[in-house]
């Protein structure tokens, strides 16, 4: 099995890198990110490679980390995810976003992708959500704010606050992330406009 190739990039292609290793030219399906991110032709690249081996092919994936390699693993355990929706997920959402956008139960932001109906996108968050913590870079506070178990948590400012956020035209877990850091901020004892005018400057590009 494949894991890693460093090779030069031969020609890029709307799906696929053909990474030239020592002469022999590799056919490596990627992201579009990954494949906007790769160097110019005839300069040197390494990817992570998944190797699927079919009974009438075998088909390299690359990714230019293992995080985006372990995400493309895990989306295709989802039923009706396979490898071509699982590319589509990554073109649209880079690997700490995705992880983001699964703890907090951001079905939004997954059905973006192409392929990607409000159902699978649904279905890829609920069974996903208890996996999104290992891959880490996601606020406690934030996934507990943003109620994700429909449950409301947290400080009624706090909540006050979300809505506030919401009301303005944020998505829930955005505005979830943006009070959460301004809890941090300013402490549990911050009121509702207080947590408002803060998280508009976390949520300001």
């Amino acid at each position: 099995m494949i894991g890693k190739l460093k090779g030069v990039v031969d020609s890029l292609h709307e799906d696929h890198v053909i990474l030239d290793v020592h002469g022999v030219g590799y056919v490596v399906a990627c992201s579009t990110r990954t494949l906007q991110r790769l160097p110019r032709m005839g300069e040197v690249a390494v990817l992570a490679i998944e190797t699927q081996v079919r009974e009438d092919a075998i088909r390299l994936f690359g990714f230019l980390s293992d995080a985006e390699r372990d995400w493309f693993r895990l989306l295709q355990n989802v039923q009706g995810v396979g490898s071509k929706v699982a590319l589509a997920i990554l073109s649209i959402l880079p690997p700490a976003e995705l992880t983001s956008a699964i703890a907090l139960q951001d079905k939004t932001a997954v059905a973006r992708a192409p392929g990607v109906g409000p159902k699978l996108a649904a279905r890829i968050v609920a069974e996903l959500k208890d996996k999104a913590g290992g891959f880490g870079g996601v606020d406690a506070g934030a996934i507990a704010l943003a109620g994700a178990d429909d449950a409301p948590v947290g400080s009624t400012a706090a909540q006050e606050a979300i809505s506030a956020l919401v009301n303005l035209g944020y998505g829930r877990p955005q505005a979830a992330t943006a009070i959460a850091a301004s809890l941090k901020a300013l402490g549990d004892a911050a009121e509702t406009p207080a947590l408002i005018r803060r998280g508009l400057k976390e949520l300001a590009p």
